[in-house]
């Protein structure tokens, strides 16, 4: 069934096919839209609707979009939904996360390889023992992308959780137990960063059909503070916005 307004669009997203190119880059932000669209040619903002706002524009001649998609996994898989049914199949998720790996700092690149189900809309597509695992080939685009910018960059698994509090402060929480001994295991097994949407990115994708993968700017590292580590800070998410545009630019590039 699909969930259309009577104007003939998706219901949440408010988009028709032809709306869009089979190439969408996904904030979360619908502030970070216009920013993320003045890296297109001739881009245009196509609707807007709650958290989802939308720009479409060209790269190398190819119709390509830019949709928010809020915080966290629900909204993200309304999103994912509605544009696969407008015609989209490729999907870059552009976005920020915490470091957790020591040698991820603020500013850095981390590109997820995979993702942690640590949160509850993946589960509703998939059992828990499937994995949340990005297309290869958008990864490897984005990695070209990120070998030919100025930027440090990390290839690997991110944790996904819901609760942005109760990563940060989980003592507070009646289940603080469980929440700071889960952050141990993915330290201790090397996860890179940790951030919302990339674990219902990935599995929606696989139900679906389509391609996907996540590129992200590190604000911050709290196990380097609490290693006293020096610890930068940056709300830049240029250096992700351009690899992840980049990475777009390699993948169209490949298959014309």
């Amino acid at each position: 069934m699909d969930y259309i307004d009577e104007s003939g669009r998706q219901y949440h997203i408010k988009l028709k096919s032809g709306d869009v190119g089979r190439y969408v880059l996904l904030p979360g932000d619908p502030g970070r839209c216009e920013v993320i669209a003045s890296f297109l040619d001739y881009p245009e903002k196509v609707a807007q609707n709650r958290e989802f706002t939308t720009y479409t524009g060209y790269l190398e001649g190819e119709m390509v979009s830019v949709c928010s998609t809020g915080i966290g996994g629900p909204s993200l898989s309304i999103a994912v939904e509605e544009l696969v049914r407008c015609d989209a199949d490729t999907f870059i998720r552009v976005g920020t996360c915490g470091g957790i790996d020591l040698n991820v700092k603020g500013g850095d690149i981390v590109i997820a390889t995979g993702a942690v189900r640590m949160e509850g809309t993946s589960k509703e597509y998939a059992p828990i023992e499937y994995p949340a695992v990005a297309d290869y080939e958008c990864v490897m685009a984005l990695a070209e992308a990120a070998k030919g910018l100025p930027y440090n960059y990390h290839l690997g698994v991110a944790e996904c959780k819901d609760s942005f509090y109760g990563q940060h402060e989980p003592s507070r929480m009646p289940v603080g137990y469980e929440l700071e001994n889960k952050w141990n295991a993915w330290r201790a097994l090397g996860c890179k960063a940790s951030e919302m949407e990339s674990a219902a990115l990935y599995i929606v994708a696989a139900a679906l059909g389509v391609r996907a993968a996540t590129v992200l700017v590190a604000l911050g590292n709290q196990e380097r503070k609490k290693a006293g580590m020096s610890n930068p800070i940056t709300h830049d998410i240029e250096p992700a916005v351009k690899v992840g545009v980049e990475g777009v630019r390699n993948l169209i590039l490949s298959e014309k």
